[in-house]
This record gives C-alpha cells, structure tokens and sequence, in this order.
C-alpha cells in the first residue's frame, strides 16, 4: 500500500476511530423482488461485481470480472499519421472544417479490431461473465424484504414461507476473493435448492469436479481472454448431488455458496496467465472456514475504507418506505436523510469497484449484464472516467485511487507511441477514451474523437491526490513523472494561433461540441492546469528547473478565457456560441469544476461568464451532466440551485434522466459517473478547499439545515469534523495531517494559523480556537 494511503488511514484513525457509519440507517431496501437488471443490488470487491435480484423461487445473481474483455493486446496506432497534421491544421485555419474532418477520417484515427465498419470496433467492450440461478420449491411466501447494507456491503433477502422463516446473505470477499451466498432458516433442515452456473458466451462448458464443485470455462469469442468461474456448496447437513450442469441440495440446516472466477489477463500486454488459478487460490483460502468467519473478515477490511466518513442530515419519516418509494416521493417531500443516504451510496460503489490493486471503475463501475454494452462499458476519458473518482479524496476514499493511477502509468507508456506517431512530439498523449489493452489514439470520428486533452486531465488527479494527502514520496515517484511527462507533450504540440498570437491546442474538439477545430477552451483550461501543477510540482521537488522555465513562459502565451457577446464565457476561441443551445456538455466550464482558475475570489468577471453560460445550457440533462452540474452550482455557492440538481438527479429515471430503483444513475442507460458526480457535489456543500481557503459550508441549501459530516476532506492535508444546525456553523474539529498552514473561511470570517502535523483543533461556531491536541 502506498505510504499516503497508510499515513491517510493513520490520521483517520487518530481523529475518527468513533466516526463508524454504523449507527445510522443506510440501506436500500425494497417488499418486492428485483424484475430488471437497474432493480437489482450491485455488490463488489473490485475484482468481481454481482447484482443480486432476489427472486424467491428463483433467484438470479448475475457476475462479472473486471478483466474480461473483448479483443486482445495490440498497437492502435496508424503509422505515420503525423504526416498529416499540419494540412489538417491549416485546413481549420483556412476555416475548410469539413475537409479537415474528411482527411482525419482517412489519416489521423486509430487502427480498428478487424475490417468492420462499426464505430465499437475500434476499441474493446467489458463483458458479463455469467450467471447463477438459485432454485427452490416454495408454495407461497410473505413478508418478503430484500436490502443492501452500505454499513457491512452485504446484501440480503428474506421471507417467510411454509412456516420458516429464511434469510440469504450475498457479499463479494475482498480477502477470499470470492462471491459469497449463505442461506439460512429458523428451522433445522429445510434449507433446500439447487444452483445453477450459466453464461452468455457461446464458446462455454461446464464440467463436475468433485462432489460439491462444478466447473465454467469460457472462451471470448474472437478475444484473446479466457474465463474460469467455479461453484462451490458447502452445507451443515443434508445432502448434496452434483451433475455437470447444477448442485442439487436437500434438507440442510444451512449452505454457504462460493463463487470464484478468473482469466488469463496478467496485463494489457500479457494475456498468458491460466484463469483457474485465482479461482483455486480463493478456494484454498476458505478451506475450513464458517461463514462468520468469511463474515467478518469482508466487512472489517470494508469497513477500513467506509468507516473513514459519516453525513448526519437528520432522520426523515420517508425512511419508513422503500427506496423506490423514496425516489419516487423525493422531490415532494422532505427528505434528507435520503441525500446522505445517496452520498454514501456513492462511497460505496466507488469502494466496491475501485479496490486498490483491481482495475479503474469504467463507464458502468464493474457491473454490467451486456454482451454489446452502452458504449463499450470502458473508459471515457473527455469526464466520465475522471467524474468517477471526484469524491476519491474529498469523502476520504483515498486508496480507491490508486486503481486510476495504475491505469495512467499503464496509457502514460501507450500514449508515447500515440504522441510520436500521430503528432511526432515527446511525452504521451490520451485522446477521448481508452479500454483494457490501453489505446490512446483517436477512435470513431474525427469530429469527436481528435480530443487530445484526456492525458492531461487524468494527470490532475495525480495532483489532486498530492494536494489532499500531502504525500510528497507520491508526488516524487508516481505523480510527477507522468504529469512532466503530459507537459512535455503539450509544450511540443500548441502552437501559434495565425490571428490572435496566441498558442492554441489544434485539431481537437470541445467534447460532443462543434466539431474539429482550433483552440477550443476547455484544452486552454486544462493545459493551463497542467502546466501550473508541474511548475509547482518540479518546485517543491526541486528538479527540472529549465523545464519549469519553459512551461512558465508558454503558460503566459496560451489562448486565455474569454468572454463573449451574451456575457457568456466562450466555448471557442471565435464568439460564436449558441445562446439556446441545450447540449448536456458544458466543456468550457472546465475551470470552475474540476479546475479551479474560475472563481468568485480570484476571477470573479470570468465566474460570473459561467454561470451564464450555465443558465443558457439550463437544467434538464442526463445522469452524469446532472451530476457535473450539481458541482458547477455549488462552486457557484448557490445552495438552492444546487439542491435543484440534486433533486433531479434523485428523481425516478422513467423517462430520462434521474435514478433507477436501485438508485444507479441514467444517462439513460446506466451509467456510474453520476452517482459519483452526484456524491462528490454533495459534498462541495460542505466543503470547499480549491482557492486559499477552506470555506466550510459555502453553499448550504434550506433543505439540509441541520446536519453533522466526520471526516471530510480538504487540501492541505486536513481532515474535517463539522456540526450546523438551523442553517448555522456550531463546531468544529479539523485534523492537520501534515502541518500545513490553515486558512479557514466561514461567512464572512476568515481565520488563518500555523498547525503541526497530525495537530487536531477545535473551533466554535465564530470559529474561535477552543483547544488544541498534538
């Protein structure tokens, strides 16, 4: 684990060893049996994914591995393409968009799977795995209840049928890294069902391989990956009977169901691995282990992550219904419990698909039951893969981080052939989306696809990381290497715009906006971004001096932001944004959220350009924008506006955008990025550390007056407990984890003082220091 990771856990320790989650309420629960996939309960450790359905007679638990992709490791990158770029160039200087993107299209977009013409060809989808069905024999059932526990990740559904009361239990192991069913009763001998293992890939077998133990084998059809899953029953009396395809057990006191699955994927390069061995591995691990043993370890290794935070907002009598209910009645009603509820929810998809050592959350986390999924299921990196790690550092989830940074090392190393071949510059470069194998070049079409700022976001993680924990060992040997090595590439790639002077960032697009063009502002902002994290980064590591000169220099000479004829901010560099345009992309507004030059203190002419270029967009947009804008709206500090959007996001998803009953976010379809925009926005509510303050409560809305969060986050290395009621500050209690200097802002008071590290300090609500601990 990396030392930030561990120092971040530590300081946790120190101040919120009483900060469990577990005395609140928060589970999704339902009266009714999952009948679609968006109804079902999503459980995880990373690795593997499951949504649990809880059916009576007939349950379905529907699985994934994280590394089971279509296609195989290889090169997307056309040979040459460079060639091209400065004729595209000139075309869009020549104001020739169309033949621009015509020439592009044949010259300057990646290399496809195979010679089909369909867009998904060029890059890999994740896959489903397969499924398990649980069959029993029951003539009626009542009080009948199905939850998902946030506090424990354990799913559960029980109900009373024949005279006995059942109960199932699902949770997917992290330390026996296994899907794991136990069903009981409250009568001896009446647990009796069989299990059945299927899969949606026709290239399967299923084979018995000992008396309680079948066997799937899987092949991806025209991929490089192979699958393995085992099935396990392990029961305290009855019996079992086993065949190729199903266990059959009759009359045990209880079972506990193991499930397993691997492939051959070592890494993007290596698919040589043999996919039966995790599974014998998490088989092993559990040899003469119960279930609360198997119990217990899951959730006190979850519960090091969850645990690090809590949101009180109070109770609310709609805790009463279902949470379909609730989503329904949320807009009417007075709930919330239920933003807390969301909030955590969102922690919990972020930890259950985003363990340290796994792969990154993709467009659907881990979870997804399609062999042609929306978009792949992979990584779209112009917001959606960035967006699912927003409450990363901010809702104290550090470590779930790291699967992110793993990924950017891998694309840093990908993307520098991507650079020489298509823009014969140094460093490395990551257009709008990237898969399993780790393509950086250009796919689909040029007038969306040539983005070539998707390196240079990610690479704001790394320092987003950095500024939350303080980590400067992080900083040295992870973070800056790569983010050097995006500059490099940039201050090789702008170039001098022929009419206003100014180095622009061309071809490229703002994202799903206009088409190909020269000098869009979102890349401005993000280079901008980059090359001041850099700058920084190479000073407090003391290296790179000339480079930092450099980038110092350039940093002055990029296009700046600009605003236009409506009072708008610009989304190009030419004034010519639609005032009724409604797209759910507002690309321009990158420096508000998640950057940070654009704001009330510093740039108050240009924050107020964004709102309206905000208000021109308006309200109504899918899952994930609505998630983008709940955090636009609160570094606006608009609290009611604010509330607005995360009223909509919470909202049913019968006809768009909102929630499924699950409360998985709708793009439509699902998409995971907003549940995390959703969260992370929340709690820019409370706290907010991007300019020299941390300003508690800035945009605090009427609906959650009262409300206590432990263990927030804030740049600089602190760690925050808070307390309001009635709309108003009361306490307090923020952890120093590096002894940084403190600038506090509440209202109109701002309090500023030297701290020590892992100093702990206590304020009132004018905030004045109380006591002080060392």
């Amino acid at each position: 684990m990396p030392n930030s990771f561990l120092k971040c856990s530590i300081a946790s320790f120190l101040l919120f060893a009483f900060t469990s989650s577990s005395a609140q309420n928060l589970k999704l629960w339902y009266n009714k049996p999952a009948t679609v996939w968006t109804e079902a309960l999503p459980i995880g450790n990373g690795r593997i994914g499951a949504m649990v359905h809880g059916g009576v007679n007939s349950d379905h638990i529907q699985f994934n591995e994280e590394t089971l992709w279509t296609s195989k490791p290889r090169n997307y990158n056309r040979t040459g393409a460079y060639k091209y770029l400065d004729t595209i160039r000139q075309l869009l200087f020549d104001g020739k968009r169309g033949a621009a993107e015509k020439l592009a299209n044949e010259q300057f977009m990646g290399t496809k799977n195979d010679s089909s013409d369909k867009k998904s060809d060029y890059q890999a989808n994740y896959l489903p795995f397969g499924d398990l069905f649980l069959h029993f024999n029951h003539l009626s059932f009542s009080n009948y209840k199905r939850d998902l526990d946030l506090n424990s990740a354990i799913a559960s559904t029980s109900y009373f049928a024949d005279g006995v009361d059942y109960k199932r239990e699902y949770l997917v192991s992290q330390p026996n890294q296994a899907l794991v069913v136990h069903l009981s009763a409250n009568k001896l001998n009446h647990i009796s069902f069989s299990a059945a293992l299927t899969t949606p890939h026709h290239l399967a077998t299923l084979k018995q391989m000992d008396n309680n133990t079948i066997e799937l084998q899987l092949q991806v059809q025209n991929g490089a990956l192979r699958g393995s899953s085992f099935l396990r029953v392990i029961t305290n009396g009855g019996s079992i009977k086993v065949n190729d395809a199903t266990i059959e057990v009759s009359n045990a006191n209880d079972a506990t169901i193991i499930l397993t699955a691997g492939t051959n994927f070592i890494n993007y390069n290596d698919v040589s691995g043999n996919p039966d061995l995790p599974c014998l591995k998490a088989l092993a691990s559990l040899v003469g282990k119960s279930y609360p043993q198997i119990q217990s370890a899951h959730i006190k290794e979850y519960q090091n992550y969850f645990n690090t935070y809590s949101l009180n907002l109070g109770k609310s009598a709609n805790e009463e219904l279902p949470t379909d209910k609730r989503i329904e009645m949320f807009a009417s009603s007075n709930d919330p419990s239920f933003v807390a509820l969301y909030q955590q929810y969102g922690r919990y998809l972020l930890i259950s698909s985003s363990r340290p050592g796994t792969r990154p959350a993709n467009l659907q986390g881990i979870w997804n039951d399609q062999m042609n999924p929306p978009w792949g299921s992979k990584y779209t990196v112009n917001i959606n893969t960035e967006m699912n790690y927003w409450p990363a550092e901010l809702l104290n989830l550090s470590p779930m981080h790291q699967p992110l940074f793993d990924m950017l090392k891998e694309v840093s190393t990908t993307g520098k052939v991507t650079a020489k071949e298509y823009y014969n510059a140094p460093g490395w470069v990551l257009h709008h989306n990237t898969d399993l194998w780790r393509g950086t070049a250009a796919i689909n079409a040029s007038n969306h696809g040539i983005w070539v700022s998707g390196g240079a976001w990610l690479s704001h993680h790394l320092w987003e990381h950095y500024q939350f924990t303080q980590d400067l060992g992080f900083l040295k040997n992870q973070g800056y290497p790569i983010m050097k090595e995006a500059a490099l590439f940039f201050n090789s790639f702008l170039i001098k715009d022929p009419v206003t002077g100014y180095l622009i960032s061309t071809p490229s697009n703002s994202p799903e906006q206009g088409g190909l063009v020269a000098g869009p502002t979102m890349d401005h902002q993000i280079i901008r971004d980059l090359f001041k994290n850099v700058i920084a980064a190479s000073e407090l590591l003391n290296v790179d001096a000339s480079l930092r000169k450099t980038l110092q220099e350039k940093y002055t000479q990029i296009a700046p932001n600009k605003i236009g004829k409506y009072g708008q901010l610009q989304e190009w560099m030419q004034d010519v944004d639609d005032s009724s345009n409604k797209h759910r992309h507002v690309s321009h507004l990158w420096g508000l959220y998640p950057g940070n030059e654009i704001n009330w203190d510093e740039t108050p002419a240009l924050t107020k350009a964004a709102m309206q270029s905000l208000l021109f967009r308006g309200d109504a947009a899918t899952g994930w924008s609505l998630g983008w804008k709940i955090n636009f709206w609160s570094r606006f500090k608009d609290g009611e506006h604010t509330f607005k959007m995360i009223t909509m996001l919470m909202s049913p998803a019968k006809t768009g955008a909102g929630s499924y009953p699950n409360l998985f976010d709708a793009h439509p379809p699902f998409q995971i990025d907003g549940n995390f925009g959703g969260a992370a926005g929340i709690g820019e509510l409370m706290v907010q550390s991007h300019t020299q303050f941390i300003h508690l409560l800035p945009a605090l809305p009427t609906a959650i007056q009262e409300g206590e969060v432990k263990g927030i986050c804030a740049r600089g290395g602190f760690v925050i407990n808070m307390k309001w009621s009635a709309g108003k500050l009361e306490t307090v209690t923020l952890l120093s984890k590096a002894g940084k200097d403190l600038t506090l802002r509440y209202l109109g008071k701002v309090v500023a003082m030297k701290t020590t590290s892992n100093g702990r300090y206590r304020f009132d609500k004018n905030l004045a220091l109380i006591t002080t601990v060392k």
